[in-house]
């Protein structure tokens, strides 16, 4: 049944209210121009408390209730209702239930639709904000959240799951306060798995095992650093059926600071070596020496070409690190992938270049997974990407320590608008 449209008393605009099986008896406008509506059930009957069946036996109304719905015109709106009762027949001392409408929930003080409303509010904002633009208190903020959005995963909505991403992420700068982000790639979307609050291997092993048995079977990849409770962890849970694969951005990000590391030597040296009007010159470089040599501009590859009159070492350097990087670019499969690799790190090796020999300790115990990259080309981009989004949320929230609390603003902000925004025709 539809709503009858709500009239303005004191002009001519119609609104519906989108609430089902109701009929307007009142309508009251107060002072700060906010409304109150007073409805009642067009619903006859209902179903026993106490045997189930459904009673249509009128017996009266229950106290009246108030309820805040969606805002009108920018304005606050309240609905008013008397539930109505009803006797059952059947059962032993004739009992009476009070009649449940499907737009309320039982000692809730909003309605469904405004509920909904709080929720989307709160994509990508916090409880506090939404609390003072909506006119309710924190606690009815959270109150929502928490009966709409639970703390975990629920598994039963994922069907299937072949790439797991394990990051860490610290909850507070500086504390060595980890949480683990736990998330999936399903259908070329990043899904929120699971919100850990520490980075321990069995913690992160338990999480895992918790996987239905069906999901955990599908399972192909999994993306990580090299955090080794991380790697073991999945090693342990996964057995050799799934590939590990070290993230390419880390590994990327260990051999560049060996780079970085040998830069900053020879640019003290030089420093101190060469006529100050010459080293004004090699001015700017640690940006330049981070790029690939096919991203060069003209000027960028002449201040380079002056840098490596003056540091030799760093230009077989520099040499080495743009051939691994095209490496990792090029279109090889796993087992030419592990070729190069290995002899990338001979010719290291036989050179007189010593910045990337830690570099070489971690790339030999992780080969392997590294490797791993070239199967199908994943990395822990969208995991890294998430990342960023709890940043904000961090930053948002003025911190936030509550690891169940972190899931449900990673879920809305990562599914709010498909699950309570307007459908668009």
């Amino acid at each position: 049944m539809t709503n009858p449209p709500l009239e303005d008393l004191r002009g001519s605009l119609n609104i519906p209210l989108d609430i089902p099986n109701v009929e307007v008896e009142k309508l009251e406008i107060d002072q700060d121009g906010n409304y109150r509506i007073t409805v009642h059930s067009t619903e006859r009957g209902t179903h026993c408390h106490k045997c189930g069946g459904f009673i249509t036996d009128f017996y009266g109304y229950s106290p009246s209730i108030t309820l805040r719905h969606l805002p009108i015109l920018g304005r606050q709106v309240e609905i008013c209702i008397r539930p109505q009762r009803y006797q059952c027949q059947e059962c032993a001392g004739k009992p009476t239930t009070t009649q449940k409408l499907g737009w309320y929930e039982h000692r809730s003080p909003h309605t469904q639709a405004f509920e909904q409303h709080i929720l989307l509010a709160c994509v990508n904002s916090t409880v506090l904000d939404v609390g003072i633009k909506e006119g309710i208190s924190y606690e009815a903020v959270r109150g929502i959240i928490d009966r709409y959005i639970a703390k975990g995963v629920d598994w039963e909505l994922i069907k299937k799951l072949k790439v797991i991403g394990i990051d860490e992420i610290a909850l507070k700068k500086g504390h060595q306060d980890f949480a683990t982000i736990i998330t999936g790639r399903i259908d070329g979307k990043t899904v929120i798995l699971g919100v850990l609050a520490d980075r321990k291997k069995e913690t992160v092993k338990q999480f895992l095992m918790s996987i239905p048995q069906r999901l955990r079977r599908e399972v192909r990849f999994v993306c990580c650093d090299m955090y080794i409770g991380f790697v073991n962890a999945a090693r342990e849970v996964f057995g050799k059926k799934v590939r590990i694969v070290v993230d390419r951005f880390h590994v990327a990000k260990l051999y560049g600071k060996g780079l970085d590391e040998l830069r900053k030597k020879e640019l003290e040296r030089l420093r101190k070596t060469l006529p100050k009007e010459q080293y004004k010159e090699l001015e700017g470089v640690m940006w330049i020496l981070r790029k690939r040599p096919s991203d060069l501009m003209s000027e960028e590859q002449e201040k380079l070409n002056k840098l490596f009159e003056h540091s030799p070492l760093l230009k077989k350097a520099y040499a080495l690190k743009s051939e691994l990087t095209a490496l990792l670019d090029s279109d090889l499969d796993r087992r030419r992938g592990k070729q190069k690799l290995t002899g990338w790190m001979n010719r290291v090796k036989k050179s007189s270049v010593r910045c990337f020999d830690t570099f070489l300790n971690t790339l030999e115990t992780y080969k392997d997974e590294i490797a791993n990259y070239f199967m199908d080309r994943l990395n822990s981009g969208f995991v890294e990407g998430l990342n960023n989004k709890i940043k904000v949320i961090k930053r948002r929230c003025y911190g936030l320590k509550n690891v169940g609390h972190l899931f449900q603003h990673l879920y809305l902000d990562l599914c709010g608008y498909a699950l309570y925004a307007p459908v668009k025709s």
